[in-house]
């Protein structure tokens, strides 16, 4: 997915891209902020429950972070 978001800039160099990856990206960065705070707080002694579950969120947060960086120097 990667090599794809980035042989599409090069084709587009030059040209003014748009910022729609990135604001979609960092929504979805946003969102998962804001149901992990909110299933924190509501559960704060028993979350994550387990380290497959703890490891589930950091990967899943660190796949948004990931993307939502990648977006904004691809369309930078």
């Amino acid at each position: 997915m990667l090599h794809a978001l980035i042989t599409f800039a090069t084709e587009e160099a030059g040209h003014e891209t748009s910022k729609t990856l990135f604001y979609v990206c960092g929504l979805l960065l946003a969102a998962w902020a804001v149901v992990v705070s909110a299933i924190g707080i509501k559960a704060h002694e028993t979350f994550p429950s387990s380290k497959g579950q703890a490891r589930g969120v950091m990967a899943i947060s660190a796949v948004l972070v990931v993307l939502a960086m990648a977006s904004a120097i691809i369309t930078a």
